[in-house]
């Protein structure tokens, strides 16, 4: 059995990201990051644009301009002004070649065809120049660059529709168990609704991570071997619930034994969560969670969500960690450190009643998990701790 920290090394060190490209429409490509370098194909700005309404002028010496014709946005024709004459022009308007600054409306008194500026106007003021932003040729996103709403508002800005990005990995969620049905079945004695798969998988899509499979399989050690064969055969990461224990009718550690996957760890000095494993063959990468639900989703969050993370290439492999100060007190039982659900506000968190690991009805109201390390025993109310922000 190893520590907590251990195991969070293990994960970090044994990742490999995921070097496979994939094109994607931009406006569908939220969250991936990109493959390559993006060139912009034009400027942006395209064209000298008016940053605000007002009044385009060709300058000279005097305040009083005649106005000879008016651009709004959207507009293509390019008058042309002498020295002493402007046009109305509105926000995002292409600015003519022979004005060389803008004056904003309110600086502006109109009488007729004639305006006078009523402050002094300095060259290209309030001009947004051709290629500000970037200018063809250049690079507009760098490789690895994670594809932000405002990245994909940007490159459509610059008449992109398509982007190659980083292969998202194909992930595999395999449930194991006799006494698991369907939700939404009449529910038989000795039987429980299964909920880990769901769990997990809305824990991935929230994360952004969409190709992704579910196999159920029975407490049945040929069913068991080949699901997981097939599993690791088509995945670049599987995750498996239940069945990982020693008991007469576990049959995943003899599965994945048989089939070649080499274990990193398993058992972790930690609760809950404790009969975790962890193992890879080849490039797949292998988790076999508890089957109790609040224990796998806790172990997703602090060690499979780092191999997620891993694969993508980003540089905050793990959750954001902070600490804050309790308003509850709590009394840890065992000599296992132990994550804790909570709720953290404005750098206070309350520590949950309800912390069994087969309790999803606290994990429900939680959006953090308190680190209680091995040496605490009694957490008192003001105390500081360490906190996991969950994604939620």
């Amino acid at each position: 059995m190893i520590t907590i920290s251990e195991a969070i090394s293990i994960v970090k060190n044994n990742g490999k990201t995921l070097q496979q490209a994939t094109l994607k429409k931009v406006e569908k490509a939220g969250g991936y990051q990109l493959f390559e370098d993006i060139l912009s194909p034009i400027n942006m700005p395209p064209f000298r644009q008016s940053a605000m309404d007002g009044y385009a002028l060709h300058l000279n010496k005097s305040l009083t301009y005649t106005l000879i014709d008016e651009i709004k946005a959207g507009d293509g024709h390019q008058p042309e002004l002498k020295p002493g004459e402007a046009v109305r022009i509105f926000t995002g308007a292409p600015v003519p070649d022979t004005a060389n600054a803008v004056m904003m409306q309110e600086k502006v008194a109109v009488n007729g065809d004639v305006i006078t500026i009523t402050n002094h106007i300095e060259p290209q003021l309030n001009i947004r120049p051709l290629g500000e932003q970037v200018k063809t040729g250049d690079i507009a996103l760098k490789k690895g660059t994670k594809l932000t709403p405002a990245a994909i508002g940007y490159l459509l800005s610059l008449g992109i529709t398509e982007v190659s990005v980083f292969k998202k990995p194909n992930i595999a969620i395999v449930t194991t168990g006799n006494e698991l049905i369907e939700a939404g079945q009449e529910l038989p004695y000795g039987k429980i609704y299964e909920s880990n798969s769901k769990m997990l998988l809305s824990a991935l899509y929230n994360l952004k991570f969409y190709d992704i499979t579910l196999y159920k399989v029975e407490d049945n050690y040929d069913k068991t071997r080949d699901t997981l064969s097939k599993a690791i055969g088509t995945n670049d990461l599987v995750i498996i619930t239940g069945g990982i224990s020693v008991g007469d009718y576990d049959f995943v550690g003899k599965a994945l034994t048989a089939l070649g996957v080499q274990q990193q760890f398993y058992k972790v000095k930690q609760k809950p969560g404790k009969p975790l494993f962890y193992g890879k063959k080849q490039d797949t990468q292998i988790f076999a969670l508890p089957g109790n639900p609040a224990a796998a989703l806790s172990c997703f969050y602090v060690y499979v969500y780092i191999a997620l993370q891993g694969m993508m290439n980003r540089k905050n492999l793990e959750l954001p960690r902070i600490t804050a100060k309790t308003i509850n007190s709590f009394v840890k039982k065992g000599d296992r450190p132990q994550f804790l659900k909570g709720i953290y506000t404005d750098g206070e968190v309350e520590i949950l009643d309800g912390q069994n690991s087969s309790m999803l009805q606290t994990f429900a109201l939680a959006n953090a998990l308190v680190f209680a390390a091995e040496d605490v025993t009694n957490i008192k109310t003001g105390d500081e701790i360490q906190v996991i922000l969950l994604p939620n």
